[in-house]
């Protein structure tokens, strides 16, 4: 990056002063030529007012020494007097540019290349009062000779500029870069730019990004160890209870009651791990669902029935309620959406309780509401129910075999379907939860 930002910075330098350096060497050019056209119409002018004309080998000695060439040119474009040749042998000059000027407009200006001379001049002419025309024209080589001659001192004041430029563009570069370093070097500690303000919400984003990586950090070391307990648990039991049978120290009847609480434990732990599983699928970003429009009524009927025995078992009535309504979603989530809030809500109930599934609309939105008259969730417990293994009723949960995954399942089902979940619950009265669909109704 210092190096791009170098190169970039040297890059508008040169660019800048070629530039400058280009348009001053055309307003050196600009100005240099209508000072030699100025001092051409004064030359001019002193060759008529002086009357020297009369004095033609005089005006070739004089202005032969200056650079200088004098034509006079009568009205039909024969040249009458030329100081640089014979003027005999000059072809008529009627049809030159700066003469045709000076015949319709009384004065001509031209910078062009002389058939005569073979070199490139600068031309002016001036029509008399007898009607013939002047010209005085001077070669352009002396124009070029002097920028020539500046080239070197150009080439050192170039190469001094891009020198200085070097050294400005490594401390603007170092400058503008400190901020970032000091920012990169003290992620823990940042605090507001003393440098530019711009730097205000960069340094806000990446506050906001560390503070997201270290929580997530802090998830997934408290995720792992609370994985790690939960699985200890069941693998501790299940390696005693075997270890006792193994070892010949349980009855008969004992060992009916160890194979069941290992089968128990078995269940516990495959369902556990398909939980562990199932939140790791779903937190990864680059997994791609396919939504199709799905009849959520449906869903939720099939996963009534299939928890009917798990309600009679714990003595709970499970009814569902509403119409069909569709969503576009994915089955398996939609299925995994239904069956863990009718689980949760049996398994927290009471005995000769209720829940009740309704899928309806309200408000043109698809609505799913799964309603028990549970033992309900305390209000400072609310906002965590959908945590990761956490539970209002540790004893509970795991005594009726609650991994504590559950609704944290729920939760990223319902973010993946751009969904809203809202909970509302009374100790001892039971819990309502609410998931709303943004989606077609």
């Amino acid at each position: 990056m210092k190096k791009k930002i170098n190169i970039q910075l040297m890059t508008i330098a040169v660019i800048s002063i070629v530039t400058t350096l280009l348009m001053a060497v055309g307003i050196s050019r600009d100005l240099f030529w209508n000072q030699i056209f100025e001092d051409l119409k004064t030359y001019t002018r002193l060759i008529c007012y002086t009357g020297i004309l009369e004095d033609t080998p005089r005006l070739k000695e004089k202005f032969f020494q200056e650079d200088l060439r004098i034509t006079l040119i009568d009205r039909e474009g024969k040249v009458v007097f030329e100081s640089y040749t014979d003027a005999s042998r000059m072809e008529n000059h009627k049809d030159r540019p700066e003469v045709q000027e000076a015949f319709s407009m009384g004065e001509g200006m031209a910078v062009r290349k002389s058939s005569t001379i073979r070199k490139s001049s600068f031309y002016y002419a001036l029509r008399m009062e007898d009607g013939k025309v002047i010209r005085v024209s001077q070669e352009a080589d002396s124009m070029w000779k002097i920028f020539s001659d500046a080239l070197p001192v150009m080439g050192i004041t170039l190469a001094i500029l891009i020198f200085l430029c070097l050294l400005v563009s490594r401390f603007l570069t170092a400058s503008l870069l400190k901020p970032i370093k000091q920012i990169a070097e003290n992620m823990d500690k940042l605090g507001e730019p003393n440098t530019y303000e711009e730097l205000t919400p960069f340094i806000a984003t990446i506050q906001k990004q560390h503070e997201d990586i270290l929580k997530n950090a802090g998830m997934r070391q408290e995720f792992t160890a609370n994985v790690s307990h939960e699985l200890k648990t069941p693998l501790t039991s299940i390696s005693g209870y075997s270890e006792l049978i193994e070892n010949g120290m349980a009855t008969s009847e004992d060992v009916v009651r160890f194979a069941r609480e290992i089968h128990r434990n078995s269940n516990r732990l495959l369902t556990l791990i398909n939980d562990v599983i199932r939140l790791s699928e779903l937190d990864t970003a680059e997994r791609e669902e396919t939504f199709e429009t799905i009849d959520l009524y449906e869903i939720a009927a099939t996963c009534v029935d299939m928890l009917q025995i798990n309600a009679e078992k714990n003595q709970v009535t499970l009814e569902l309620r509403g119409s069909s309504c569709l969503v576009r979603s994915e089955k398996q989530m939609l299925e995994e959406l239904v069956y863990n809030l009718c689980d949760n809500a049996i398994r927290y109930n009471n005995k000769d309780g209720r829940v009740v599934v309704t899928v309806q609309i309200q408000g043109g939105k698809t609505v799913l509401i799964v309603e028990d008259t549970g033992i309900g969730i305390p209000k400072e417990h609310q906002e965590r129910i959908f945590e990761r293994f956490y539970r209002v009723d540790k004893s509970r949960s795991k005594s009726t075999g609650g991994t504590g995954l559950g609704l944290a399942i729920v939760k990223h089902i319902v973010a993946r379907n751009h969904a809203r979940i809202s909970l509302e619950s009374r100790v001892g009265e039971g819990t309502r939860i609410m998931v709303v669909f943004e989606g077609e109704g």
